[in-house]
């Protein structure tokens, strides 16, 4: 079972890696947005006809030839003809028929003719049309799409309302491109696991604390002591992790960074005060150095050996980082993680059962015997 940290970050500095009616909502929800096309969107490459222009000694990739026939058609001063547009692309005719689809119906542009007298741009259109600078394949699409539904899900009310005209535009795009008149949306199924509820306000606070670069004060309940206290920080970053979401932030009344599951803070509000910047080498030092989400600096390497059987799941799974993982001899496979805090160690080796052993170091070894013997005296 992975347990690497920040599944998603969001920071208004770049990245290590609401219900969105009012302004704070609408400032936090689009920086989440425009971050996710800075990743998922490819960059424009160099659209000058000396840099695009072929021969027919290649293929052209599909990005290069909508370039290609976006600048026949703007140049046009009449209308090019299939066969031409065949020749100048190197391509089929019905690639001709699917690109110039794509650039009417995907892109916007102002295609008009047909196969027989030929194409180009509507004439009072063609000096202001321009390419967009980022537009996106169908793998591209699809993969967008995925994260779209992810991001729906896991922000719950705080992000899917300005989420929702992006996935219309994506499924219009796919829709576009695949000739249909509407994309199978729901063949793409992102299903939560444990997610725990969260209060849909405080997260919207923690986002704008985060993303607005405020600092933040808040009643924290730990479930380790189910104690409530006031806590004043600086936040860092927001991350989602195992279906929750998690606040890394300075913690001025500690003097120290602090992980705070978001759906145990209370009350939370954005006070005028600038925050306290703590570098991202910082943070990954203290937060994501060793094992789980609350893991500190390590304090030593846990080796654990799993059955040839279990094997074959998890010499392919991303625990930590820093992990080392080797093939035995006889099939079994050795495991070594750094850790500070056991507990989330211990509840995922075990997770395995008799698949697992940890063979040291001796302390974690015997709190894991404890844990099973306690366990087993459920069932007495």
């Amino acid at each position: 079972m992975p347990a690497t940290r920040a599944c998603a970050t969001a920071r208004t500095t770049p990245p290590r890696s609401g219900c969105a009616t009012d302004p704070t909502d609408q400032a936090a929800a689009s920086h989440i947005l425009r971050a996710l096309a800075a990743v998922c969107l490819p960059s424009h490459r160099d659209a000058h006809p000396a840099a695009q222009r072929l021969g027919h000694n290649r293929r052209m990739d599909r990005y290069e030839r909508i370039n290609s026939l976006h600048r026949l058609l703007k140049s046009a001063r009449y209308p090019v003809t299939v066969a031409r547009l065949q020749d100048e692309l190197s391509c089929s005719r019905a690639t001709v028929y699917r690109d110039l689809a794509f650039l009417r119906d995907a892109l916007m542009a102002p295609v008009e003719g047909d196969g027989e007298s030929g194409f180009r741009y509507l004439s009072g259109e063609s000096d202001r049309f321009e390419l967009p600078g980022l537009w996106l394949s169908s793998e591209e699409l699809h993969a967008l799409l995925a994260s779209q539904q992810l991001l729906a899900r896991t922000g719950g009310g705080v992000l899917s309302s300005m989420l929702a005209p992006l996935q219309q535009r994506i499924e219009g795009l796919l829709a576009a491109q695949a000739g249909v008149s509407q994309w199978p949306v729901d063949r793409v199924r992102v299903i939560p696991h444990r997610g725990r509820k969260l209060d849909e306000a405080s997260f919207r606070t923690v986002a704008s604390g985060v993303l607005e670069r405020k600092q933040l004060s808040f009643d924290y309940r730990a479930r380790s002591t189910d104690e409530s206290t006031k806590r004043t920080v600086s936040p860092q970053r927001i991350t989602h992790y195992r279906d929750n979401w998690y606040l890394d932030a300075w913690d001025h009344g500690r003097d120290g960074v602090r992980s705070f599951a978001v759906d145990r803070i209370n009350h939370a509000r954005l006070l005028d005060a600038a925050p306290r910047d703590v570098p991202d080498s910082e943070l990954d030092e203290q937060l994501a150095a060793s094992y789980g989400i609350f893991s500190g600096a390590p304090k030593g390497w846990a080796t654990t050996v799993f059955s040839s059987k279990a094997a074959r799941w998890v010499a392919d799974e991303h625990w930590h980082s820093k992990q080392q993982g080797r093939f035995l001899p006889d099939g079994r496979y050795e495991l070594k993680l750094p850790y500070s805090n056991s507990r989330e160690l211990l509840m995922d080796v075990l997770h395995y059962g008799s698949d697992a052993e940890i063979v040291e170091p001796m302390s974690l070894r015997e709190q894991a015997k404890a844990l099973l013997s306690l366990a087993l005296s459920n069932y007495d």
